[in-house]
């Protein structure tokens, strides 16, 4: 294995760590409710006593709560690491095209980033914007094998 290709990889990784890590320090998710230590008590084959039957039932209000807090914040972040992924892959078919093995990282990496986008996207459990995000993602995918692939290169044209 070539140490071009083992760098490109190290690089596309660090980029998308990165955004992920750039997104979680500055916008951070809702906070999850902590297990109650009282419900691990409870023996099987034995009821729950009425504390612990209450203590369980507000437990279950505060994770539905949680999940419902989430299933934005999985939105948002999904639309903000899908404008961080398109800015990266344009920065790495544009500025950096003259250092082919950065540019190739930080495309590599904008692919990850796409990616992460699109599964937080999922996560969102709103199917409209599952279907809109995936439709960029496929844009994005489409965009860029043209580009990086098939569109003549401005060498060839000027021959």
């Amino acid at each position: 294995m070539e140490i071009k290709f083992i760098y490109t990889i190290f690089l596309a990784l660090l980029v998308a760590l990165f955004v992920g890590l750039g997104i979680s320090a500055f916008y951070p998710g809702p906070k999850a409710p902590q297990y109650p230590l009282e419900l691990d008590q409870v023996k099987a084959g034995c009821e729950e006593t009425i504390e612990q039957q209450t203590l369980r039932k507000e437990f279950n209000q505060v994770q539905e709560k949680f999940m419902e807090e989430l299933k934005p914040y999985n939105q948002n972040v999904s639309i903000i690491s899908l404008v961080a992924s398109i800015i990266i892959l344009v920065l790495s078919l544009t500025l950096l095209t003259k250092i082919k093995m950065i540019a190739d990282g930080m495309l590599l990496g904008g692919v990850f980033v796409t990616i992460y986008s699109i599964i937080r996207g999922l996560m969102s459990e709103n199917s409209q914007f599952r279907f809109l995000i995936v439709t960029i993602g496929l844009i994005i995918a489409f965009v860029l094998g043209y580009i990086k692939f098939i569109r003549p290169k401005k060498d060839f044209q000027q021959n």
